[in-house]
């Protein structure tokens, strides 16, 4: 028997008819309690019957159903803040306290062959709409409708709320200043997700795909984590918050090259990610977009009634906010039985306009706000012009703007302009997808980027965020996640300086 019904007591409190499973690690029953009671995994200290239970494994503790287990530990927020603060020299301070005094954000620690997963959440953390999500999370107890509280206390916590708490640990954790320790993270990754705890012949957990773990936690989170402001997006993807920012939507036009007869036909697919695939002929990103737009495939024709080829042709009919960008760089090579990987350089720009990708009907929707970019960038040139001259243009002589909603009014989530900016990569730096290692760059104030390391974080330049594109056994950009750009308009509500004005300034 490994799963056991016990009773919690923390202080006042008392938690009857827990589930503890044994099976898994004490780390994971860490992680219901915090569910629970809101306290952190790495503030608590389970005892049963005086003796202190450890992280790692259940050895040498004898349960039974009724037993009461002692928790220890209070919430972050209860714990005394000191009433002075000590002065600290830098030359003194650890990494992640040099990182917090110059405002540094933090990174997380390497567990053993974890860069892949340490990667995605740092890629993942850089969206606001899903940062303040899952850090704003609190799982539904499960149970029927009208049950009382007290009765779903007693309920397990399924695993999927329980990894989403533990990003969510985390989050909270880095934004404090205090580098990631994700033991609980982790260990719920490797439970909820078997095929990622697998170890080699010295017992050390393997190295694992990113894209294939970035997958599998936005599938997560999908479930988990709802959606804002519902009433506000297309119903096809209002169910969660990671459909309602991540998901966008084909058109597509099917028709058969080995029959006349046969009609051209109609379906729309909701898509995550676009695919760029590397050959001969792709040295930008763009190329490659463009060619995954139309496809040969082999399926079944009802006419014909066998197997045979049809074209495969896609726009984009709905764009999503954040669009997810996957470099197709491996390939399963039989000798040697491993994902192999293509070095290839392949450019990609830091603004990304998808706008030829569009149906024509979205390409309608998307022009009028377009056409305000366009504003956008002549006044920001001009500015510029001037600048180069040695006249910039003074602070109260530029024009008040103001900034404008990138999500089309009936649709919280998508992108109403078809222009994108680059706002993380993740690297891969090796010759196969299970070896090597895993790096996350994301975009940090303006045009400033960082290089998170796992828990090393390094300034870098948008300069260095380009030589990633490949080529060599440097960093090879794996997964690029683009963002909404910024459109910032006239403030009609601000008085405007004359335009003769300004432009005399830049003269």
């Amino acid at each position: 028997m490994t799963v056991f019904s016990v009773n919690v007591k923390w202080g006042k409190e008392m938690y009857p008819g827990i589930e503890l499973d044994t099976a898994e690690p004490p780390m994971v029953f860490k992680a219901q309690l915090f569910a629970l009671t809101g306290v952190q995994p790495h503030r608590q200290k389970i005892m049963l019957k005086g003796a202190t239970i450890k992280d790692e494994t259940w050895n040498g503790v004898k349960l039974k159903d009724g037993a009461t287990v002692l928790m220890m530990g209070s919430k972050e927020e209860d714990v005394p803040v000191e009433p002075t603060e000590k002065t600290a020299f830098v030359e003194d301070m650890t990494e992640a306290e040099r990182n917090t005094a110059l405002e540094l954000p933090v990174g997380i620690k390497n567990l053993g062959n974890t860069c892949y997963l340490n990667a995605v959440i740092q890629c993942l953390k850089t969206v606001p709409e899903l940062h303040s999500s899952v850090t704003e999370f609190k799982p539904k107890p499960p149970g029927r409708e009208g049950e009382s509280s007290s009765n779903l206390l007693t309920l397990a916590v399924d695993s999927g709320s329980l990894l989403t708490l533990a990003i969510q640990e985390c989050y909270r954790t880095m934004d404090s200043g205090k580098t990631a320790v994700p033991l609980v993270l982790v260990n719920l990754f490797r439970t909820t997700f078997p095929r990622f705890a697998e170890q080699g012949e010295q017992g050390m957990y393997m190295q694992q795909d990113a894209s294939e773990c970035w997958n599998e936690l936005t599938r997560l989170l999908m479930q988990e984590v709802p959606s804002k402001d519902a009433e506000k997006t297309d119903k096809k993807f209002a169910s969660s918050l990671i459909d309602q920012y991540f998901s966008g939507e084909y058109s597509c036009e099917w028709k058969c090259i080995e029959s006349e007869e046969e009609g051209v036909t109609h379906n729309t697919d909701k898509f995550q990610q676009l695919m760029c695939h590397i050959n001969q002929d792709v040295k930008y990103l763009h190329t490659g977009l463009m060619a995954k737009m139309e496809e040969h495939i082999d399926k079944r024709s009802p006419v014909l009634d066998r197997d045979a080829k049809y074209v495969k042709k896609s726009k984009i009919s709905r764009l999503p906010a954040y669009l997810t960008v996957v470099m197709v760089r491996f390939f399963y090579k039989e000798k040697g039985a491993v994902n192999a990987k293509i070095l290839k350089d392949v450019k990609f720009p830091i603004n990304l306009d998808v706008y030829e990708l569009c149906t024509p009907e979205l390409q309608k929707k998307l022009q009028p706000i377009r056409e305000k970019y366009k504003d956008m960038d002549d006044r920001k040139l001009e500015e510029d012009k001037a600048k180069r001259r040695g006249k910039p243009i003074s602070e109260d002589k530029k024009p008040k703007t103001k900034k404008l909603p990138y999500s089309f009014e009936d649709d919280l989530g998508s992108n109403n302009s078809g222009y994108y900016q680059l706002q993380a990569v993740l690297t891969h730096q090796g010759r196969s997808s299970s070896s090597g290692h895993y790096v996350s760059w994301v975009r940090w104030r303006g045009d400033d980027w960082l290089k998170c390391d796992d828990d090393e974080v390094t300034p870098v330049t948008e300069e260095e965020i380009l030589r990633l594109s490949g080529g060599g056994d440097w960093h090879c950009a794996y997964i690029l996640l683009y963002g909404p750009r910024v459109l910032e308009v006239l403030d009609e509500d601000e008085k405007q300086p004359a335009a003769e004005e300004v432009k005399m300034e830049t003269e």
